[in-house]
C-alpha cells in the first residue's frame, strides 16, 4: 500500500471518523486515500487555522481525538494557534502535517512551504512529535501518537509525512491499536489524602479541566455529597457538577466568583485535575495552613504551583452546611451582579433559552469573561474556553451571537483605566453583521437593546 493509504488506514483503525483539512500538494495522495475510505468523512476548511480549532472542539464535545491535515511550511504554522489552544486545555488533537519531499530536507534550496526543522517548532506545541521517512513506519507512528493522546495527561501531538514517502508503496502491516497507559496511585499517597479528609472539618473541591469526562463528573458529584463539600471550578473545569447542585458554587476566575469567598474557610482541599495556579500572597488564594489534596492525570503538575499531596478521597467528617453554601453564592452572585449587572442579564437570557445541554462557546471577550462567572453549565463537555492560550478567534459556533460595542473593550477599557483614557488602536468600525450573516447564506438578526433577548430564537 501507498504511505498515504497506510496513513488513512491506520486512522481508521484507531477510530477516526472525522478529519479537518485543507488541500495541498504535498497532501494530495492523503486527500486520495481518504476518498476510498467510507468510515471517515472529510471535513473541508477555507483556513489552516480552522483545522485544529475545529479538530480542539470536536475533541472537547465528544471525548474522542480530533485529527486536523495541513500542508507543511506556511499551512503548518497557520495550524499553531489552534494547537496551542488544545495544548492548553489538555485537549487530544493529532495534527497530520505533510512535508515536502525526503531528499530535499534540510538542504535549504527553497523547496515549495519548505522551513528548517519544522519539527523542532511542534516540540513546544505538543506532547509528542514525530517524523516519518518510511511507508513501513507510518502505522507504527499513528498507533504511538494515539498511544500519547490517550495516556496521562492529554495534549496534542504532531506528525509529518514527506511529500514522496505518501505517494511511494511498499508491504505494510497495521498493528493493533494499544489501549491507554494508567497512572497508578500508590497506596501510601492513597492512605496520606485519605487521612487529611476524614481530618477536614470543612473540606473543598476544586474541579479543574481534567474532570470533563462525563464518568468522573459523576464521581466526583458522588464524592462531593459523601463529603457535602461545596465544589468550585476553574472556567475550564465548568460542567464538572451540574451548576444547579446545591454544592456547586460555580466558578472561579482571578478574584471574582465566590471562590475569593470560600475557598479561604476551607481546612483542607482537594483539587481534581487543575494546574492550581495562583497568584501568590493574596487573601483569595490558597493560604499556607491549608492542606492540598490534589488529583492529577500529569505528574508534573503535581506541586508545581501550590505544595500539594496527591491521593483519593474517602468518606470524611461533614462541616459545611447547606446555609452557609448558599449565602457565599448569594454573596457572590450579587457582587457579580453589581459589576456587570447588563452582561449578567444577557448572559442569564441566552441560558434561559438553551437546553441544558447546549454547548456553549466562551471567546476571549469581555462578554466571554463574565460567562465563566455568571453562565451555569448543567452538562459536561458544554462549556469550552481557550484557557490560558486565551486564543483569539476560537470557536466552533452554530449559532454566534455578536456583541458588538465597536471596541476592543479589554484593551480599550486599559487605556481608560491605566492610561487616563489616551485611547489609540482600540475602536473599530463594524460592518453590519445582520447583514453579513445574510449574505454568506446564513440567518442574520440584529437586536438595538438586550430587551429583546427574550423572544429571539436561537433555533439554527
Amino acid at each position: 500500500m501507498s504511505g498515504a493509504q497506510a496513513l488513512v488506514r491506520s486512522l481508521a483503525r484507531h477510530g477516526v471518523e472525522v478529519v479537518f483539512g485543507l488541500p495541498g500538494v504535498q497532501i494530495m495522495d492523503v486527500f486520495d486515500a481518504l476518498y476510498d475510505e467510507p468510515g471517515i468523512r472529510m471535513v473541508l476548511t477555507r483556513h489552516e487555522q480552522a483545522t485544529t480549532y475545529m479538530a480542539d472542539g470536536y475533541a472537547r464535545t465528544t471525548g474522542k481525538p480530533g485529527v486536523a491535515l495541513v500542508v507543511p511550511g506556511p499551512g503548518a504554522l497557520n495550524a499553531t494557534a489552534g494547537l496551542g489552544t488544545a495544548y492548553a486545555t489538555s485537549s487530544p488533537v493529532l495534527l497530520v502535517s505533510g512535508q515536502i519531499e525526503s531528499y530535499n530536507l534540510g538542504q535549504n534550496r527553497g523547496a515549495l512551504h519548505e522551513i528548517g526543522e519544522q519539527l523542532d517548532v511542534f516540540k513546544h506545541l505538543t506532547k509528542w512529535c514525530g517524523r516519518s521517512d518510511k511507508v513501513n513506519e507510518i502505522p507504527g507512528m499513528v498507533r504511538n501518537a494515539f498511544q500519547e493522546m490517550s495516556s496521562g495527561r492529554p495534549r496534542p501531538v504532531e506528525i509529518e509525512i514527506p511529500w514522496d514517502v505518501l505517494s511511494m508503496t511498499d508491504e505494510t502491516e497495521l498493528p493493533e491499536p494499544e489501549g491507554p497507559v494508567k497512572q497508578q496511585p500508590e497506596p501510601a499517597l492513597i492512605r496520606e489524602a485519605a487521612q487529611l479528609l476524614a481530618g477536614a472539618s470543612r473540606p473543598l473541591i476544586w474541579a479543574g479541566g481534567g474532570t470533563r469526562d462525563a464518568a468522573v463528573s459523576s464521581e466526583l458529584m458522588d464524592l462531593a455529597e459523601a463529603l457535602n463539600s461545596p465544589v468550585i471550578t476553574t472556567p475550564e473545569g465548568k460542567g464538572a457538577i451540574p451548576e444547579n447542585s446545591p454544592l456547586s458554587l460555580g466558578s472561579f476566575y482571578y478574584a471574582h466568583g465566590p471562590g475569593h469567598i470560600a475557598l479561604p474557610q476551607a481546612d483542607v482541599i482537594l483539587a481534581v485535575g487543575s494546574r492550581m495556579m495562583f497568584t501568590p500572597n493574596v487573601p483569595w488564594g490558597i493560604q499556607p495552613h491549608q492542606r492540598v489534596v490534589q488529583i492529577d492525570a500529569d505528574p508534573e503538575e503535581l506541586g508545581r504551583n501550590i505544595p500539594a499531596t496527591v491521593g483519593i478521597a474517602a468518606d470524611a467528617r461533614l462541616g459545611w452546611t447547606e446555609t452557609e453554601i448558599t449565602a457565599i453564592r448569594q454573596q457572590a452572585d450579587l457582587e457579580i451582579r453589581e459589576m456587570a449587572p447588563l452582561q449578567v442579564e444577557i448572559i442569564e437570557t441566552i441560558r434561559h433559552e438553551l437546553d441544558d445541554d447546549a454547548i456553549m462557546v466562551a471567546g476571549t471577550t469581555d462578554i466571554g469573561y463574565w460567562s465563566h462567572l455568571a453562565y451555569p453549565v448543567l452538562a459536561p463537555r458544554s462549556y469550552l474556553t481557550s484557557s490560558y492560550f486565551a486564543t483569539l478567534g476560537k470557536g466552533i459556533n452554530v449559532v454566534t451571537l455578536v456583541f458588538n460595542n465597536e471596541m476592543l473593550g479589554a484593551s480599550h477599557h486599559d487605556q481608560q483605566q491605566r492610561f487616563g483614557g489616551r485611547v489609540i488602536g482600540t475602536r473599530l468600525h463594524n460592518p453590519d453583521f445582520a447583514q453579513l450573516a445574510e449574505a454568506y447564506g446564513a440567518v442574520g438578526v440584529r437586536l438595538d437593546s438586550h430587551e429583546g433577548w427574550g423572544t429571539l430564537s436561537v433555533t439554527p
